[in-house]
């Protein structure tokens, strides 16, 4: 059969709901199909026989040792490998992990795990600028489908344990053990079954993968959420899922929805599961995933002329740290080292760019830099800052709803000022809340902040017009910007960089402009940072250095420190402490020993 990658699809079909647990909004098999076979080559064509997956023997045997051992502890990969055109697209290079280093390969073919089963292959679509994203899952076992059906009608048996069980890990273990009993696998069962589901050992694995895929986490789309190396998901109507890779950048799914009556149900479904269920009267939902991603739901064609759609913006358990992004290229070690400078003594910073720049992601690493007894209070309309300090107060918005009024940024800033902080971390500006900021910043409170503008003077445009209002003569109460942007760099790679660093030194109400000094910039011609800042900066010179006790004729000795800190990291990372925790706990060290 002629191998055809425009085939290479899981289709989203929904049928009637049939859960046991129908008011949870659940994604079961009777909800989204539970058909997870690829087609295109595989079109028609099982990775198995009967019930049981089919090896190509000879092909496993010439498959590196680590690929080849896996390929046989999980047979549903070695089933999929041996189905695949090996004479069209070759044999997949296996990774135990990818890392900014993997992506060398011209034409993409390689395959990594995401662990619980589920493996990953990227494959090159030489008719499209984003290559394919394939998940590999146990339920790739034939005749799954009619099987999770009857299960889920025999799981009516069990409704009052699931009723009365404690959270959805209750309800998950009494759906797990109800299907052991099913499938005639419990050695205790509870319960009697009339006739027990024969299943062989791949079917009844692939059961249990399908369980915890539909019950528990987020159907058809649970690999993508699970994958460590996935930044943003995005469904943008009718058709294919499209994926941000942090390693491989933009790729397309192998998941389409091919109707507006299936994404609508769909959708519905994942508000529901998340807590949040939309509705004509209120369309727009964002919220926040278990996990802790960030989701942004539409609802129908009223409001989204191409119908539903949704947008996951993932969230990493351990955030990147500074040696992280230095390893990067996103900035310097001189650069970390004068950031560290203006933080310890509270100098109010803004990390400012465009959307996808990786202001947050900046904002977090470089809050390690903050004095480790400090007191930090966060405000965010959606949790994303990670603040390793331990007296650490996370605030989050409150949409209104009927029986609640809404709490905004608004309010919970003017609450943070009563919070006695000694930083306030404010996850993005966007309103009012901006004139309240640099109030706090007047009356002795630091701020960080992020904030949507491409450059310093576009910051300023913002900050002082509608909506945030911020008078023209409190604007240089702001220390710090640091610009960040998704950059194209000299090899055609993609990446980001800190664009600038500068500091907003005073407002000339005479020439009504502002005026600052960029102390770094980034060269996009040679992709190095350069420093027209060293011994010309005013505030790591004149308020900095006079707050480290330096005396006026020594205030250009500060320079010196920040090259010794620049060294401070630079020894870290060459030892591989880079762990965003790991190097908290260092840095807090070194502070009450006076080294950093």
């Amino acid at each position: 059969m002629a191998f055809n990658l425009k085939n290479l699809k899981v289709i989203v079909k929904m049928g009637k709901p049939g859960s046991a647990e129908p008011s949870n909004g659940s994604m079961n098999g009777n909800g989204v199909s539970l058909q997870d076979g690829i087609k295109g080559f595989l079109q028609n064509t099982e990775v198995g026989h009967s019930s049981k997956f089919v090896l190509d023997e000879k092909l496993l045997a010439r498959l590196p040792a680590d690929f080849k051992d896996q390929a046989e502890q999980f047979r549903h990969l070695g089933a999929y490998v041996s189905k695949l055109p090996i004479d069209d697209i070759g044999i997949p290079e296996y990774m135990g992990f990818v890392s900014r280093g993997s992506d060398t390969q011209k034409k993409r073919n390689l395959l990594y795990p995401v662990g619980g089963g589920v493996f990953i292959h990227v494959v090159h679509d030489p008719e499209d600028t984003r290559d394919y994203y394939l998940a590999v899952e146990p339920s790739l076992a034939p005749g799954v489908e009619e099987i999770v059906n009857d299960i889920d009608v025999q799981l009516m048996d069990y409704i009052d344990e699931l009723r009365s069980a404690d959270g959805a890990e209750g309800r998950l273990d009494v759906i797990l053990n109800a299907v052991d009993e099913i499938c005639g696998r419990a050695k205790a069962p509870s319960k009697k079954v009339s006739k027990a589901i024969d299943l062989t050992d791949d079917q009844f694995q692939a059961i249990k993968y399908l369980m915890r895929r539909e019950k528990a986490g987020m159907g058809v789309m649970d690999p993508l959420v699970e994958d460590p190396y996935i930044e943003d998901i995005s469904c943008s109507g009718v058709g294919p899922l499209y994926i941000e890779h942090k390693i491989f950048g933009g790729l397309k799914a192998s998941i389409e929805f091919s109707d507006s009556e299936e994404l609508d149900q769909y959708v519905i479904q994942l508000s529901e599961k998340i807590g949040r269920p939309v509705t004509i009267r209120e369309p727009i939902v964002d919220a926040t995933l278990p996990d802790g991603s960030r989701i942004n739901i539409v609802y129908g064609g009223d409001v989204s002329r191409r119908g539903s759609n949704f947008t996951i913006r993932k969230f990493s358990a351990t955030p990147l740290s500074i040696l992280d992004l230095i390893k990067f290229g996103t900035l310097t070690f001189e650069m970390a080292a004068y950031i560290s400078l203006m933080l310890s003594e509270g100098m109010n910073t803004f990390v400012s760019g465009e959307t996808a720049s990786g202001k947050t992601t900046l904002l977090n690493a470089i809050s390690t830099f903050i004095p480790p007894n400090a007191k930090i209070v966060s405000i965010e309309d959606t949790p994303e800052l990670q603040v390793p300090h331990q007296n650490w107060i996370r605030e989050v918005v409150r949409g209104g709803g009927e029986n609640s009024a809404s709490v905004t940024m608004f309010d919970l800033l003017v609450a943070a000022l009563r919070q006695r902080p000694e930083e306030i971390v404010i996850g993005e500006i966007r309103g009012a809340e901006g004139a309240i900021a640099f109030q706090a910043m007047q009356t002795g409170h630091a701020c960080m902040a992020t904030f949507h503008a491409a450059s310093v003077e576009k910051l300023i445009q913002r900050l002082t017009g509608n909506p945030i209002n911020v008078p023209k003569t409190y604007i240089d109460n702001l220390n710090m910007v640091v610009i960040m942007s998704a950059v194209r760099l000299p090899d055609g790679s993609p990446g980001r960089r800190c664009l600038s660093i500068s500091e907003i030194i005073e407002y000339d109400p005479v020439s009504n402009s502002f005026g600052f000094i960029e102390v770094f910039k980034w060269n996009p011609a040679t992709d190095e940072f350069e420093f027209p800042g060293y011994m010309n900066t005013y505030l790591l010179e004149q308020v900095v250095a006079s707050r480290r006790g330096l005396p006026p004729d020594e205030y250009r000795n500060i320079y010196g420190e920040l090259e010794r800190r620049a060294e401070v990291l630079k020894r870290l990372s060459e030892r591989d402490t880079t762990n965003f925790y790991e190097l908290h706990n260092v840095l807090a060290q070194a502070n009450r020993e006076g080294l950093f």
